[in-house]
């Protein structure tokens, strides 16, 4: 054999040998894990037994059919990236939730999914120096998770305060091996915050909902921190004020949450009277047609329209609203959350596309 050969050879392997986010696409589920009465943790690997290479923080985008019925959902990342021949997510059962209450009754060990990933810049930045303050709500505990998971598996010295919310007790996901990496962990201090205390009448610490006091008692030097924060809006928004209030720099405030789309500001009219091309949009399967103007997203007006579509992020990251573009142009300004491969067989994102003709969308 010559050197030729073998170098191909070796450099096919280490092509295959990890998980490619642009062409593979098929997750099977190894494991069911219980977390709490409502939560589960699904782990997934390659049927092809190929590695992942993910940074904690990151998500995956999972593909769901019903017969001819598609949905998409993102879910993070919750296990530890120092762990890459499977990858967990961990996932809350909702009231009238179809894709959660779905996995949660039906998904199975065996069970094959399609999906893409790992996408998402919800990342801790690196640098030695830095101090850190997570914060979680509820179910957002997921990619804050994989943080602290991976100190564990570093053993990286980094200075760290973990203050995690929940409705109660019994809602603190993770809350056994959170206490045990309090415990392994030399500069992580953690913090948990029920709302209520419903069913654990002896809880040692306080409880409420995150305040200015309770942030200032459990984090006095909040304003030298970066805060990674991700949780439901409201936390997030009183996440937010509080740690602006404290000191901390918009750069340091870093968040992640994957809530309904948020629309397009009403425009002022000054802006209207400036905006003159309007295009007719078509969306096929719903035999709907509507205008929609150059300056305005597709899917902000699809949505002021009462036109269906499953929507996520609203930036073009999470590729929950992608749609085939069956006519027309638009001009696209993603974040990573469709794939070239997909725009070539044309596949775009309403969210953050707008119209430069006429369209018709397979919708």
């Amino acid at each position: 054999m010559d050197t030729r050969t073998l170098s191909r050879m070796l450099e096919d392997a280490r092509t295959t040998r990890f998980w490619n986010p642009e062409t593979d696409d098929t997750l099977v589920c190894l494991d069911v894990h219980q977390e709490t009465h409502d939560v589960k943790t699904f782990t997934f690997a390659s049927p092809d037994g190929k590695l992942f290479n993910f940074k904690a923080g990151q998500y995956f985008l999972f593909n769901f059919s019903f017969g001819l019925e598609e949905e998409s959902r993102c879910y993070s990342i919750s296990s530890s990236p120092q762990r890459t021949s499977t990858f967990s997510i961990t996932v809350k059962r909702v009231v009238g939730g179809r894709i959660s209450n779905w996995m949660h009754d039906n998904f199975s060990q065996g069970s094959q999914i399609k999906a893409q990933g790992p996408l998402g810049s919800f990342i801790r930045p690196t640098a030695l120096d830095k101090k850190f303050l997570l914060l979680s709500g509820g179910s957002g505990i997921t990619p804050v998770m994989s943080m602290v998971r991976e100190l564990a598996d570093t053993c990286e010295q980094a200075d760290v305060i973990f203050v995690h919310a929940a409705r109660a007790p019994k809602d603190l996901i993770f809350r056994d091996e959170l206490t045990c990496l309090a415990g392994r962990i030399k500069q992580l201090r953690l913090h948990f915050l029920p709302e209520y205390l419903t069913g654990e009448p002896a809880w040692p610490g306080l409880s409420g909902r995150i305040s200015p006091g309770f942030l200032k008692l459990a984090v006095p030097d909040m304003s030298e921190r970066i805060v990674m924060c991700c949780g439901p809006t409201p936390f997030m928004s009183a996440a937010r004020t509080i740690t602006a209030d404290a000191g901390v720099p918009p750069s340091h405030y870093i968040e992640e949450s994957f809530d309904a789309a948020i629309l397009d500001i009403t425009p002022s009219i000054e802006a209207e009277a400036i905006r003159t091309t309007l295009f007719a949009v078509e969306f096929a399967k719903q035999a709907r047609k509507i205008d929609v103007s150059s300056e305005q997203t597709v899917l902000s007006s699809a949505k002021k329209a009462g036109v269906r579509i499953p929507s996520s992020c609203a930036n073009g990251v999470c590729g929950t609203c992608k749609s085939k573009l069956v006519s027309g142009a638009v001009d696209m300004k993603h974040n990573g959350g469709i794939r070239q491969r997909e725009i070539d067989a044309g596949f775009f994102l309403p969210c953050c596309s707008k119209p430069v003709s006429n369209l018709v969308v397979d919708r």
